[in-house]
């Protein structure tokens, strides 16, 4: 090739636009150079770019870079008709501030009253299978050195049966940490009775035996939801207790509650639910093809304002729509959480029986996500400390406290 051809085409890739996509800092960063216009010029190597954190390799900048700052940048090429000649490209590249780095991560005051960690974590077995379960402190709160208004219970209990609770303390209410620890460990302990969990098992055989009739497994089902409504009911008067001992009003414990009360029978898995407020509990099968929603959340026609355990005015005849009775062979997952969850990774409620939303929402916890913060359920020795950074996302819009426990 004529030498004039090779300068000039080497001089047409020096001025020629490049514009390298902005970065953010602490997310993962990919860039391919599109070299099409340009068959002769090789990129051998880009000088500066070890000052960012990112590396280059096979014609693409990827990486994920920890500094805000705008980088310059040395393409070094050749052409491939002269090689020995290597000449500079000067581009720049902008690293955004993470908007994370912009909230203030202020220490709940240990000596406050009712001091409750800024975050925790779990993780053990749930009957044959696993639980991991997280809570974090969301931003809004940390910004201001207030505590996570979040809070869950799990425990293995006489029987063969386990439980898992979940509560959102409501945001307006000063106490609402003290009320989501409470009524999250209150309605465990009461179903840590052997006599009431015996007298629940003895109605679920007669629900699910082919020897029952439809009139004796109508009752057993009526004895069921009523034995679970006692523990709710306990729930609600505890708290009433605390708040008069306290000398402040049960309004100040304001708190959601959801809990999923479960055995393996000979026949299934059977699933006692109940839910008051905007916290889902769902079910994904074996082969993840179909999700069920097991409680019924006060959002949508139930709208309005969110409902409250600590509210006298949900102990009503309505009540009964709120427990739930399920039976299945197996299951793949089972998941509860707090709307610091579900606001940015559902946002609406039909999408939590939509099974595509699931597959993109456990697809985000593999670690298709922008912090490549992976959740691995297999090798799962350090599930919990995963989960916890996972929660960690990012959501324009979302700081609310997060709690989330899946069983699988």
């Amino acid at each position: 090739m004529e030498k004039a051809i090779i300068y000039r085409e080497k001089e047409e890739f020096k001025e020629a636009h490049l514009v390298l996509k902005n970065a953010s800092s602490k997310q993962f960063y990919e860039f391919s150079f599109e070299m099409t216009e340009f068959p002769n010029v090789r990129i051998k190597n880009i000088a500066n770019l070890q000052e960012t954190g990112l590396t280059f390799e096979n014609n693409k900048i990827s990486g994920i870079p920890y500094v805000n700052s705008v980088h310059d940048l040395d393409i070094e090429f050749y052409h491939i008709h002269d090689e020995k000649h290597t000449e500079i490209k000067k581009v720049h590249l902008f690293v955004n501030a993470d908007p994370k780095d912009l909230w203030k991560n202020i220490p709940g005051d240990t000596n406050g009253i009712f001091y409750k960690p800024d975050e925790t974590f779990y993780k053990g077995q749930f009957l044959d299978k696993k639980i991991t379960v997280v809570s974090k402190r969301g931003r809004s709160h940390a910004h201001e050195g207030k505590f996570r208004d979040d809070d869950f219970a799990v425990n293995e209990l006489p029987e063969d049966w386990s439980i898992v609770s979940v509560a959102d303390g409501a945001g307006s209410a000063i106490m609402a940490r003290e009320g989501s620890r409470l009524a999250a460990v209150v309605v465990n302990n009461f179903f840590s009775s052997g006599e009431i969990l015996t007298e629940i098992e003895k109605n679920i055989k007669n629900i699910y035996s082919s020897q029952s009739s439809q009139e004796i497994q109508s009752e057993a089902k009526e004895n069921t939801i009523r034995l679970l409504y006692e523990g709710v009911l306990h729930v609600y008067t505890i708290l009433d207790k605390a708040a008069e001992e306290n000398s402040f009003s049960i309004k100040d414990l304001h708190t959601t509650l959801i809990f999923a009360l479960v055995k393996k029978f000979g026949f299934g898995y059977v699933i006692l639910t109940f839910g008051v407020g905007d916290c889902p509990i769902n079910l994904i099968n074996p082969d993840f093809s179909e999700v069920k929603l097991l409680n019924r959340m006060d959002v949508g026609e139930f709208g309005g304002g969110t409902r409250f355990i600590t509210m006298k005015e949900i102990f009503n005849d309505d009540i009964v729509s709120r427990f739930g009775i399920t039976c299945v062979n197996d299951f793949s997952y089972l998941v509860l959480m707090t709307d610091g969850i579900y606001d940015p990774k559902f946002m609406t409620e039909s999408k939590l029986e939509d099974i595509e939303s699931w597959k993109t929402f456990f697809s985000d916890l593999a670690g298709n996500n922008d912090d490549r913060t992976k959740v691995d359920f297999v090798n799962d020795t350090d599930i919990d400390q995963q989960l916890l950074t996972w929660t960690d996302f990012w959501s324009r819009g979302n700081h609310d406290d997060r709690t989330l426990a899946i069983i699988y």
